[in-house]
Formats: C-alpha cells, structure tokens, sequence
C-alpha cells in the first residue's frame, strides 16, 4: 500500500483530494479486503463489533466505510433481523459480490436514514478534516442511538494522515463535545461505544478550539508518552527493585541473628 501511495506520488504532509480519490479506488485495497478476510486479529475486532450490534437488537446499521462487507456479514449471519447498509465510495465489484447472497444487506450511495447503529472502523484517520466527516456520521444516528468507532491515529501506513494524530489524545473529549457521549470499550477490538445524546447542533467554535489546543498539546503529550512515562516506569522499577533487594538484607541479618 505504501508502494502505490509513492508511485502516485501521494504526500500524506499536503494531501491532494483528487489523488487521494485516485488512490482509494487502487485495486490495492482489494488486496486489503482479501487480507482482513483472513486476517485472524482484524476478523477476531469484527466478531466482537457484530457480537455487542446483536446483543443489543440493534437492528438498523450503517457500516461506514464497510469495504469489504465482512463485518456486514457478520452482523448479517448473527442476526436475521439486522438490516444492515454499507456505505463505501469505491466499493470493489469483489465486495459487492460477496454480499449478493444476503437479502438484508445494501450497498448505498445516498445516506438520508437515521441509524440505530453505525459501525466506522479506521476510517477518520486517512481524512483531512476527520472532524467534519464525524459530525456527518452523527447526523446519521437517532438521538439514543449508538456509534461505534475504531480509529488508529497512528503513522501505521502512509495514508495515515500526520495532521490527525492529535486525536489519539484528545478524540474522547471532541466526541463529547460533539453530543456522544462514550459508554464502553467494544471489549475484543480496538473500538469505542458512543451514545447520541442530543440533536443539538454542534457548536463548531468551541470543538474547532478545542482541536486547535489538542494540536498545541501534541508535541507535549507525545513527549510525555515517550519518555516521562517511560522514566516514571523504569524509576518504579528501580525502587521497587531496592526495596525487594532491602528486605532481602534484612531477612538474612535477622535470620543470622
């Protein structure tokens, strides 16, 4: 994937609408969708994802950015209720497919719907403005409806834009500024479990400062992560270390004695 992203001269620093849309309907990410189809990690995230949307009779989904269907399907084997729609902008003839043969699952193009339940899994994360595309998955939602969201704003892969890394900080707290309020880790993936709370409209002032000081802080905070809280644990270490080897010491004197 980072191969294609050079040879179409892709830059993750400045990025380019219309190369980006170039990139994305790469045959590449065919390959992706084959690989999390047997990938044991990415398959174990999906499973625990459709597991909690059946548990809770969510029966309405959205699977943003669905690609290959795998979690459609999931969702779709586990629950004969679940009407569940994918919205993927460059959907592989592969992806669709695959889920020919599952009567309650649509690939759409227009989202006009209110959701019980939308699903957005590594998708914020290769935006420019992941805010924004965020504030349209809430729109998305019924007011006590629930988001589940995995991101990984991490430099994992070039298309991981740099300028969103900050919100592997501050992502909670914008959610909630947003009107989500988080309910609970999705236990077995990387994804966290949001509730609409509101259908007040976001007040975009206060989450655009909001974004603004997170970047600020972001330096900082990778700092801290990096080395004060790598010396706080290896300080921990050796004082617990000295006290052990202490009581030692002391053990074998009142022992002698």
């Amino acid at each position: 994937m980072d191969q294609i992203w050079d040879e179409m001269q892709c830059d993750n620093k400045a990025p380019d609408i219309a190369k980006l849309k170039s990139y994305y309907q790469h045959p590449v990410w065919l390959l992706n969708g084959l690989f999390i189809e047997n990938h044991d990690v990415s398959l174990k995230c999906r499973a625990a994802i459709s597991d909690w949307i059946v548990q809770e009779k969510r029966t309405k989904i959205l699977d943003f950015g669905g690609g290959f269907g795998t979690l459609a399907r999931m969702i779709a084997e586990k629950s004969a209720n679940a009407v569940i729609d994918i919205y993927e902008p460059f959907p592989a003839q592969a992806a669709l497919k695959s889920c020919q043969g599952y009567s309650n699952i649509a690939f759409v193009n227009q989202l006009e719907s209110e959701y019980q339940c939308l699903v957005s899994t590594d998708i914020l994360e290769h935006v420019p403005d992941p805010l924004s595309l965020l504030a349209k998955m809430i729109s998305l939602v019924e007011v006590n409806g629930y988001l589940i969201i995995a991101n990984h704003f991490y430099p994992s892969i070039k298309c991981h834009l740099p300028e969103t890394f900050h919100l592997r900080f501050s992502f909670n707290h914008l959610a909630t500024a947003m009107g989500l309020k988080m309910v609970d880790y999705c236990h077995g993936s990387h994804a966290t479990i949001y509730l609409k709370t509101s259908t007040q409209p976001i007040d975009w002032v206060k989450v655009r400062q909001i974004e603004r000081q997170s970047r600020r802080l972001f330096i900082l905070r990778e700092f801290n992560r990096y080395y004060v809280s790598a010396w706080r644990i290896e300080t921990k270490k050796i004082i617990a270390n000295s006290i052990k080897q202490t009581q030692q010491i002391l053990n074998s004197i009142h022992f002698a004695n």
